[in-house]
């Protein structure tokens, strides 16, 4: 019994001892134990980090190829677009060289129109110029200049201006200075062509004055046979003899015959006048008007109603070839050369 009790107290330290260890071991395995789950965690963490790296990594290889692909397709649609860029270009420098080539011909072709139309509007107002010339009517030219001004108003060319203003000038002009003058003279001249030949002369009228005077010396009636028989002698001496005063010896003096071939060449001398007239020459017919004019105051009876009405027709003839002046459209046909000269 003795030799137990110093064991008792040996055996507490030795208990606390294997309480400890048995602690340390519970906590060291508590740990481990803390540590797997843990490693475990990470473990499965590292895991879905790797499923989840390896997922990125296929997306961004897929992606790539993607990108890869799309960066293809688009180097062919900017390949192809620079194709179509280029011919787009080159058929706008073609579209651009056929409009500029369309501008020129269009161009040409105006101002070949231009051309023709100056050309047509030259010669029809030539011809009238001629013509109005040659018969002094104006009319015809009128009408010309009218419708060369309503061609260049529907040309609508400006270039043609100067040329319409001068056509207007010119026909405005016309129109203020002409009349009727030559067609008048014309036929006042055919008119006294056609009186010449019931126009008295002097010595006809001498002849109808003797007639009248020996009727004017009726026989009594009831006087003897002796007296009528002197009378009749009377009347046939005053008819074989006529005293009298004699300005125009000339003119008393016309036989028959003569006074036939003096009309005749009055005749002519204003058909003369008439041909002058028509040709513009107005210095001869005024010459053979004025010869006319002498003529019919030296051999025909001033005192004739006939006679003083061819004279006042004559007169107003010769009034009329004074104011005559030929047509005149120099602005016309200055600016006819100037527009055919293309300035």
């Amino acid at each position: 019994m003795r030799a137990a009790a110093p064991t008792a107290p040996m055996a507490g330290p030795a208990a606390a001892a294997a309480l400890l260890s048995r602690l340390l071991i519970g906590v060291l395995a508590i740990v481990a134990l803390v540590a797997l789950v843990i490693s475990i965690a990470l473990w499965q963490k590292v895991s879905g980090m790797q499923e989840q790296l390896a997922r990125q990594s296929a997306d961004a290889l897929a992606q790539s190829l993607e990108a890869r692909t799309l960066a293809r397709q688009a180097h062919e649609v900017v390949r192809d677009t620079a194709a179509r860029l280029a011919l787009a270009e080159t058929r706008l420098n073609e579209v651009v060289l056929q409009r500029s080539q369309l501008e020129e011909l269009m161009q040409s072709l105006s101002r070949s129109r231009d051309e023709n139309l100056v050309v047509d509007i030259e010669a029809a107002v030539r011809t009238a110029l001629q013509q109005a010339q040659v018969t002094g009517n104006v009319q015809p030219l009128l009408a010309t200049l009218k419708a060369g001004d309503q061609r260049i108003e529907r040309a609508s060319q400006p270039r043609l201006a100067p040329l319409q203003r001068a056509m207007q000038h010119d026909a405005d002009r016309l129109r203020a200075s002409a009349s009727a003058d030559v067609g008048e003279a014309l036929q006042k001249i055919d008119e006294l062509i056609r009186n010449l030949d019931d126009l008295p002369v002097i010595n006809a009228v001498a002849m109808r004055g003797s007639g009248n005077a020996l009727q004017a010396e009726p026989v009594p009636p009831g006087a003897p046979w002796w007296e009528r028989a002197l009378l009749v002698v009377r009347g046939e001496a005053r008819a074989l003899l006529r005293v009298g005063r004699i300005d125009r010896p000339e003119a008393v003096l016309l036989t028959p015959d003569q006074t036939f071939f003096l009309r005749e060449n009055l005749k002519l001398k204003l058909l003369n006048a008439r041909l002058s007239i028509l040709s513009r020459q107005v210095e001869t017919a005024r010459s053979e008007l004025a010869a006319v004019s002498v003529s019919l105051n030296r051999y025909f009876d001033p005192a004739s109603r006939r006679v003083q009405a061819a004279a006042t027709l004559l007169q107003q003839i010769q009034a009329q070839v004074k104011t005559t002046e030929p047509p005149r459209i120099d602005e016309t046909l200055a600016a006819l050369a100037t527009a055919a000269a293309g300035r």
